[in-house]
Order: structure tokens, then sequence, then C-alpha cells
């Protein structure tokens, strides 16, 4: 069978439009902010409980409405297109009736109008993107063992947070923990058991911390705790306070079985971040040489 003979025939734009699996749309906005889309068109679940009709008279509160929590940010990436005629490129959430809200993407290009502007462009529905982009960033930040923050989201968040505390001149405080003779535990109970050791420890670690603290876990049996706004003494409470709980707890190894050595230091204003870990470090190895099950701190 000749190769033409089972090409389909090209469509007109009016039957192929309804096919594709996204919104082609033109967008107008005037200088003076009113809104409307003079065009909308599309395949998908997308338009099907939306009012067209009233997008085409004036926009303005039903897309307040459909993006929600997005329109601040849906509004400055129209305005920032409309100031230098850039093209359009934002993405937003769209809620749907007795359903999760769906992620919209929007690629559309301006042109100037009478008395305002317009875009040419496209929305596609973009969840199932958006939902491996969530998992691929969450395998990249967790530890798989534990669940809990990896070194490398930790980092990232004290860097953030030490920012803060040098600008605004609030404390900020670290425990580094380390599981007293954790190799012993291994060596006794195996490896398996080493890990649900691991993994109870960060369940218990995280119910006896506040909501602002982030446990993280930097390797082996070795974790960290960053304490926002939170000054040396107070810092040290806590820290006591958590390694009690942990050696009164039977991690189904008994009780007691299970201890902590933990050091405490307190971020001083403008120092490397590899300063106040070192210090933090050294005030763990002083917990362990005067016995372990203990708390250390540098001033």
């Amino acid at each position: 069978m000749p190769v033409d003979s089972v090409i389909s025939a090209p469509q007109s734009a009016d039957l192929l439009v309804p096919l594709i699996p996204g919104v082609v749309f033109q967008f107008y906005r005037s200088h003076c902010g009113q809104m409307r889309f003079s065009y909308l068109e599309g395949g998908g679940e997308s338009l099907k409980h939306i009012d067209r009709h009233q997008l085409a008279k004036d926009a303005n509160q039903l897309i307040k409405q459909l993006t929600d929590s997005d329109h601040p940010k849906i509004m400055s990436a129209i305005e920032r297109s409309a100031r230098w005629m850039l093209p359009l490129s934002t993405r937003f959430r769209l809620p749907f009736p007795n359903a999760k809200p769906r992620w919209i993407a929007v690629s559309a290009k301006p042109e100037p109008a009478a008395n305002g502007v317009f875009w040419n462009g496209i929305m596609m529905d973009i969840t199932d993107q958006v939902a491996e982009e969530q998992r691929l960033r969450k395998l990249c930040d967790t530890d798989p063992l534990t669940g809990l923050p990896n070194r490398r989201k930790l980092m990232l968040h004290l860097n953030h947070l030490s920012s803060l505390s040098a600008r605004h001149g609030t404390p900020l405080s670290i425990m580094m923990i380390d599981i007293d003779h954790f190799k012993r535990l291994n060596d006794r109970w195996g490896h398996l058991e080493g890990d649900n050791v691991l993994k109870k420890l960060a369940i218990k670690t995280q119910a006896l911390l506040r909501s602002e603290d982030m446990a993280a876990r930097l390797g082996g049996e070795e974790f960290m705790v960053v304490l926002p706004l939170t000054p040396l003494q107070q810092c040290h409470k806590l820290a006591d306070r958590l390694r009690d709980a942990i050696a009164n707890h039977d991690f189904g190894v008994g009780t007691g079985q299970v201890t902590l050595s933990i050091g405490v230091a307190e971020y001083r204003c403008g120092e490397p971040l590899d300063s106040l870990i070192t210090r933090a470090d050294q005030a763990l190895y002083s917990a362990k040489d005067v016995g372990r099950d203990c708390v250390c701190l540098l001033p």
C-alpha cells in the first residue's frame, strides 16, 4: 500500500483545535487593567467548569477566583510582560470542583493593541510534570532511610537562616548529634535493627522538636538540628530534653541501650558556617570525652 494513502488529509483549524491537549487563547488587557479572553478554545478537562462567556466579557474577577493564591504571581507576570513586551511564561494551580487542583502552564507572546496589550498563547496541563519534579526534588533533598532532610537540604536551610540572623540580629543555634556506640549496636543486633533505630530516632526527634526546627541526617549515625530564633542556653535545654527522652525510650533493643552525645553552638554574626559547624563538632567530641549520653556547649 502506498505510504501516501495512509496519511490523513489535513484538518481545518476549527476541527484541530478541540483535539489538542491544551488551550489556545487570545488575551487582552487594557492600560486601565480591564482583562478579557477574546478567544479561548481547546481540549482537555480544564475548560469544562469555566464560564468562557464571562471570560470573554470581563475576566478580572474570574481570573482572581481561578488562580486563587497564585493570583499575585500571575498578575505580576502579566504586568512584567506588558511593560517590557517580553514573552509571558508562568504556571498556576487551577482549582477543580470535588477534585485536586491541576497545574497549568501559560506561554504567550505579547503585542501592542489599541489602549492595551494582546497576548496569543497556549495553556497546558502540566500536573504530571509538576508531580514528577516534586518527586525528584524530594529525592535530592531527603535521606532515603529516615525520611529526614539530607545534608544538601540542611546546608541550604542553614545558609538561609544564617543570612536572616545576620541581617536582623536574631539568635540561631545548632545541635550536632551522634548515637553512642552505634557500631557496637550494629554488631550485636545486626544492620537491619540498626537501620530501624535510625528511623525510629528520626521520628522521635521530630516529635520532640518545635515546628520551626529542622532535624537532618548528615550520614551514618550523625544528625544535626537547626534551631532558628534560639539562643545557646535555650538550645542546651532543648538538647538535654531530647537526650533524656531518647535515653529513656525503648527502640526495640532495650531501654537505655540507645543514647546520644550532643554538641551545641550558637551562630556568631558574620562567621562562616564551617566555623559554626566546627564548634558544634568540638562540643560533640567533648560530650563523648566526658562519658557520652550528655550535652556540651561551646560559647
